[in-house]
């Protein structure tokens, strides 16, 4: 069959590898004028971790990553009142976790398919019609397609969602934050492989250290605070972000003026994707557009690759009747991803406590996961994937 993806990030080439490799015929179409850079690291994990290995890129993924040693979280003068060593999830996952730069795992997918399938940057999908047999599909810039599917795998501000199924207002969840990312060179201090974060009622900022003297930061925030609707420029998000966090102290005054010589901050409000069907017709969707669980869940590349796999791989085995892959594709899946989305709503609120006592708290129980039975407790059922993956025989 012929089909169009919608989104070069993670699901998008991860699901193009598997097609490709079924002899499928695919186009990969990316807003972005080439691969996204910056962003923020997140940590590879369970079935994520699992499919990667089946694509071969573990090794990469590794040479890629970072071996975190601590999560600490420190007062205003930085010292240390939280946090715990990051051994503890390697523990619980076999020695299957690392950290990654986000962009760097999408680089790495992308390179198994580049030249293999045809990729057409700095271009949206403007219209769908869905026939009994095809798809039309329309584009902002280039002539319109006529193919056999539909993928939508273009994260949580989904344009495919919002034209085959409407306003993502219908599907959207907030948590109540916002979170921005950015990258500097040259800061100082450097506390390599050390996550440090330092937090006040609502708010906080984490930093971590790069290779090449980089270093990224992360600010998370609850809602209330944001006193505009969602800054669209880059100057306004900086403006927000230094008005937000104009109080906190510890080295905020230091990282917001490092701020305004950067010229790519992330910004976005954190957010789930609700759905009772991922599929309409011959458009489906996988990925963040389907099921983001929100970026402070920690394991949305990985549940987002193992989506890719078994949408494959169903399309694969099913006898030239794709509504029916995609049928099994949501029964096999959807479950499990409403289980981690419910984890992960109740999780996020100990990334930006809402209190002074919260903090204190919150750092507490992070010094006592020394304890396996503790860690066990808090964190085990989060980084357990409880979804046994078909071998669909690729």
């Amino acid at each position: 069959m012929k089909v169009l993806i919608s989104g070069g990030g993670i699901a998008g080439p991860t699901l193009a590898y598997w097609l490709q490799k079924s002899g499928h015929e695919v186009l990969l179409v990316e807003q972005s004028p080439q691969l996204r850079s910056g962003g923020y690291v997140i940590d590879f994990w369970g079935v994520g971790y699992d499919i990667a290995q089946k694509m071969g890129l573990i090794p990469r993924i590794r040479e890629l990553g970072y071996q975190v040693k601590e999560v600490r979280y420190v007062d205003e003068h930085g010292r240390k009142r939280g946090g715990f060593a990051v051994d503890v999830f390697s523990r619980m996952t076999n020695g299957r976790f690392t950290s990654l730069p986000r962009s760097e795992l999408a680089a790495t997918i992308y390179h198994t398919i580049d030249g293999k399938v045809e990729t057409v940057f700095g271009d949206s999908i403007a219209r769908i019609e869905d026939g009994s047999n095809s798809v039309r599909v329309s584009f902002d810039h280039a002539a319109p397609r006529e193919v056999d599917l539909v993928i939508g795998a273009d994260g949580l501000h989904s344009r495919i969602r919002e034209l085959a199924f409407g306003p993502e207002a219908s599907f959207e969840v907030p948590l109540g934050y916002h979170v921005a990312a950015f990258e500097v060179d040259g800061y100082q201090p450097r506390d390599e492989l050390v996550y440090v974060s330092h937090g006040v009622p609502g708010r906080q900022i984490s930093r971590f250290s790069l290779r090449d003297d980089k270093t990224l930061f992360l600010f998370i925030f609850r809602d209330e605070y944001l006193s505009t609707e969602n800054p669209s420029s880059e100057q306004e998000r900086k403006s927000v972000l230094a008005d937000v966090f104009a109080d906190v102290g510890w080295e905020g005054p230091r990282i917001l003026a490092a701020m305004e010589g950067v010229d790519n901050v992330y910004f976005d409000r954190v957010s789930q994707i609700r759905m009772d069907r991922w599929a309409k017709g011959r458009t489906a969707l996988i990925g963040d557009a389907a099921a983001c669980v929100s970026l402070l869940a920690g394991e949305g590349t990985g549940l987002a690759m193992a989506e890719a796999y078994v949408l494959a791989g169903e399309l694969r085995d099913c006898g030239g009747d794709p509504i029916a892959a995609f049928t099994r594709y949501q029964a096999r899946m959807m479950p499990f991803l409403q289980r981690k989305q419910e984890s992960a709503a109740k999780f996020a609120s100990s990334f930006a406590p809402k209190s002074a006592s919260g903090i204190t708290f919150r750092n507490l129980v992070t010094r006592l996961f020394r304890i396996p039975s503790f860690a066990e407790y808090f964190v085990g059922r989060n980084l357990r994937d409880d979804i046994e993956l078909p071998d669909y025989g690729f």
